[in-house]
């Protein structure tokens, strides 16, 4: 997670693994959650070090990730 957190942009290799996933897969998103959820890690940590205001590339606006984060959870794909 560090060294994901440190890149430019940070996490921009998890992206990256979602996008290489979908691919292998014939762009089926069931088969990439593990590397949704590890993207989501990754940008959840990049706000709680960074602030709410903060932005990279790789990762959805804060309040959408929370919401993201949420719909997850209660296992809304």
């Amino acid at each position: 997670l560090e060294q994901d957190l440190q890149t430019d942009p940070p996490c921009h290799p998890r992206a990256c693994a979602i996008q290489d996933c979908l691919t292998k897969n014939g762009y089926n998103e069931a088969k990439c959650t593990k590397f949704v959820d590890a993207l989501y890690e990754c940008c959840q940590a990049f706000y709680e070090r960074n602030g709410n205001d903060a932005a990279t590339a790789s990762c959805p606006k804060a309040s959408l990730l929370r919401l993201k984060m949420d719909q997850r959870k209660k296992g809304i794909r």
